[in-house]
């Protein structure tokens, strides 16, 4: 019998097992496009064609969790995910062409699409399902305490794997570790709390999905405006991120440090658990969700902003720490707000929507700034990073005018009308 307990377990277990085979790469990929032989510009191209992929096929793949089945979504992902990372490794070893890494990147997107939204909204479901009294927020805190754990563990011994032996390897790694992550899904999850949509032809599918994302969305004002200062986070957090591998090593004087490249991410997976382990405690504190990602995305773009003029290696480690943190403590406050205020039959499509919009932005900003990092350097990039990034500001400043409490509901209210 599930219970919620064993629900927030096997959400646990799923998002441990997955972010640490996925994140084996996270702290070397952009030294691994670039040791394939493509500039900085074409490597954050890659990873523009890559959130491209996201955007194309969020929609489509939101259909699936919400036709078929979230546990199918997610087997769906896994696979995919095994397949395009292999393929991303045969062309660094062939250093092939960029319109070969366009077509795989997108590949790679559309694996990450049939997790987002699914796996969320699995949760949600099964909680609700299971008659949870806990609030959202404090679930969510721990899938990023646990994704945070997951990350500092694969993305340093990723970064050690490539040091020893060389950048392909953590990639061999991974492959193998998302085939373990297949069966520990394909074993222990199962759709509670969830009925399938009846199906009908695609285009009257893509209609209704249209239709319930545009109203439980867009046109959802106390959804709407946070929606939309989605893209100027997302697109900045994927930038700030893979960017710091490259600038760290430049920092340090050493191009093939690439223990260097894996322990800054570790040190963002350690933000990551640090961020989320308060998330819980600075929702309770600040009863205002809203006002929370406001003062989240000012702080952390100053904190990108210093990140661009300091000349210290140890200075921009402190720096990434302290970004990561801001970061982390802000998504579980966001995805509660969201949850809250999307009914369960179209939470998968509306969260999938969410996530296209956000990726909508990354497919603009990310090349903009790798191009910027090819003609100006990386410190430049990072400032003109912080300025993108507080444009999200006046969005959630609309956002607060709705001034309705349902934004600090407790997890019973999971399907709150629009």
């Amino acid at each position: 019998m599930m219970t919620p307990e064993r629900v927030l377990r096997t959400y646990l277990t799923l998002v441990v097992v997955s972010t640490g085979a996925s994140s084996m790469i996270w702290g070397i990929n952009t030294l691994f496009l670039l040791d394939a032989g493509l500039s900085i510009g074409q490597t954050f191209a890659a990873n523009a064609f890559f959130t491209a992929g996201m955007v194309l096929f969020e929609v489509p793949t939101g259909v699936v969790a919400d036709t078929v089945g979230r546990r199918t979504s997610y087997l769906l992902g896994t696979a995919t995910l095994i397949g395009s990372t292999l393929l991303y490794l045969l062309l660094w070893r062939e250093h092939a062409p960029f319109v070969l890494w366009a077509i795989v990147s997108a590949l790679l997107g559309l694996g990450f699409t049939f997790f987002s939204g699914a796996t969320e909204a699995w949760l949600v479901d099964g909680l609700h399902a299971t008659g949870y009294k806990g609030s959202l927020d404090a679930a969510f805190a721990k899938g990023q305490v646990a994704s945070g754990t997951a990350m500092l563990g694969g993305s340093i011994a990723g970064g050690v794997l490539a040091q020893v032996t060389n950048l392909g390897m953590p990639y061999v790694v991974r492959a193998l570790l998302l085939a373990a992550t297949f069966v520990v899904a394909w074993r222990s999850m199962r759709d509670i709390g969830f009925v399938p949509k009846p199906r009908v032809s695609v285009r009257a599918e893509m209609g209704g999905i249209v239709r319930a994302s545009l109203q439980h969305g867009l046109l959802n004002r106390r959804v709407r405006w946070v929606m939309l200062a989605g893209p100027f986070t997302a697109g900045v957090s994927v930038y700030g991120f893979y960017a710091a591998q490259p600038y760290l090593l430049q920092l340090y004087g050493h191009s093939n440090a690439y223990w260097i490249a894996g322990l800054s991410a570790g040190i963002v997976a350690g933000a990551q658990i640090a961020g989320g382990a308060s998330a819980s405690y600075i929702a309770r504190i600040f009863k205002d969700r809203v006002l929370i990602l406001i003062a989240a995305i000012v702080i952390s773009g100053a904190v990108i902003a210093l990140m661009g003029l300091v000349t210290s290696f140890a200075a921009a480690l402190v720096l990434l720490m302290v970004w990561g943190t801001l970061f982390s403590a802000m998504s579980p406050v966001r995805q509660a707000y969201l949850n809250s205020h999307i009914p369960s039959e179209q939470r998968a499509t509306v969260l999938s929507f969410d996530n296209l919009i956000g990726s909508a932005g990354g497919v603009v900003i990310q090349p903009g700034l790798g191009r910027s990092a090819d003609l100006w350097g990386y410190g430049q990039a990072y400032l003109l990073a912080a300025g993108i990034q507080v444009l999200a500001v006046p969005f959630l400043g609309l956002a607060r005018r709705t001034r309705k409490p349902v934004e600090q509901a407790p997890a019973e209210t999971l399907a709150l009308q629009a």
